[in-house]
């Protein structure tokens, strides 16, 4: 009896001592404060799945790339200057950075990935009875409000509004602004549909009726909450699940003209654009690079972050295991484990882009120096 109290005791020991060597060895979920808001797990370079077979130079080169402007954040300005005496990729990477996993805040670490490119649009100068529908610039008598010197706490907010009779109110929503002929634009469109498909892309390529190429940019925004009009065709029976991609949704717009309007306005959202040199370019100011850039929530990934991205192309069903660049936001990529993969021009582009809804991965890498001064 006393020998089996003795082999009882040692196992139970035992067993303790086994279950709190795994405990340690597990990371536990911790905050980066000032860098991101999404709780994060340290892990080892090795443990993210296609790092090393990821093509490291291209991903230097789009790093160096967008550094020209990341710098202009403290958070980058250090790690930039070093970029440039670095020849070898991978070295540069795993020495100057700590890689960590962003999870939602019930501890998964999967979220959304969608994708967008750069569409290509028919127009003119002049308008006319083809060409009728306007690519407004920032309208003047639309006011940004910024109230973060009285209310810190809205340092990250901006509103967005008009004065009528003294008072400011709410700038105009989609259907208010569709009905304006006081507006300057920069050029008019064939079709409503490609338009409004072009403000939830941000950018792209007109052709005009001279031939001539022009490229626009995001400039503005009316300060209405952006709404995805594919999950609501979805609600109301008139998709089916497969086909509320943007492909989809274009071919029951064409298919429905007369309710083309109604559905249109149901996104309140409105963008403004500016005419652009260089072709579609990205909130943090540079040229957008096809599947090594994409669109963040900055309030968990800063603009200029390399994130390594695990997921897979839904239309194509190729596996994304890639080290990107944050360089891009959107009215709808808001959350900690949200992004929208760039996915460039043309034909194929638009394929992936508007079938593209997967879950996801995302693993940022910050800067060594940084780390500790922001735990501070």
């Amino acid at each position: 009896m006393k020998n089996l109290l003795i082999k009882s005791l040692i196992a139970t020991l035992f067993l303790s001592l086994f279950f709190a060597g795994c405990s340690q060895k597990e990371s536990k979920l911790e905050m980066l404060p000032n860098i991101s808001k999404a709780k994060v797990k340290r892990i080892e370079f090795k443990d993210i799945k296609g790092f090393y077979e990821d093509d490291l130079s291209l991903a230097f080169e789009v790093f160096k790339k967008d550094c020209k402007r990341a710098k202009r954040y403290n958070l980058f300005e250090d790690i930039c200057l070093k970029a440039e005496n670095f020849s070898n990729p991978s070295q540069f990477f795993t020495e100057n950075f700590t890689a960590y996993e962003l999870h939602n805040d019930d501890g998964t670490n999967e979220g959304l990935i969608t994708g967008y490119y750069e569409p290509l649009l028919f127009g003119s100068r002049t308008k006319n009875e083809e060409y009728k529908y306007p690519i407004y610039k920032t309208p003047k008598d639309m006011y940004v409000i910024d109230l973060s010197a009285a209310y810190p706490e809205l340092d990250k907010y901006r509103l967005r509004g008009k004065v009528v009779n003294g008072k400011i109110l709410a700038y105009d929503e989609r259907a208010e602004l569709n009905k304006r002929d006081d507006l300057e634009a920069i050029c008019y469109v064939n079709d409503e549909i490609d338009l409004f498909f072009l403000q939830i892309q941000g950018s792209g390529k007109v052709q005009l009726d001279t031939g001539e190429f022009i490229n626009v940019g995001y400039s503005n925004q009316n300060g209405h909450k952006y709404f995805a009009i594919g999950r609501a065709l979805l609600k109301e029976g008139v998709l089916e699940k497969t086909g509320a991609s943007l492909q989809g949704i274009k071919r029951y717009l064409k298919e429905n003209p007369s309710k083309i309007e109604s559905i249109l306005n149901k996104n309140k959202s409105y963008i403004f654009f500016t005419e652009r040199k260089q072709s579609a370019t990205g909130a943090l100011g540079t040229p957008l690079v096809a599947h090594r850039n994409l669109a963040v929530d900055r309030k968990y990934i800063p603009l200029g972050m390399p994130v390594f991205i695990n997921t897979k192309n839904s239309v194509s069903q190729e596996k994304i295991d890639t080290l990107m660049v944050a360089a891009d936001v959107g009215g709808a990529i808001k959350g900690q484990i949200r992004a929208d993969f760039y996915f460039g021009n043309g034909d194929n582009a638009e394929l992936w882009a508007g079938g593209m809804k997967e879950k996801g991965k995302l693993t940022i890498l910050v800067p060594n120096e940084k780390i500790e001064t922001t735990k501070k």
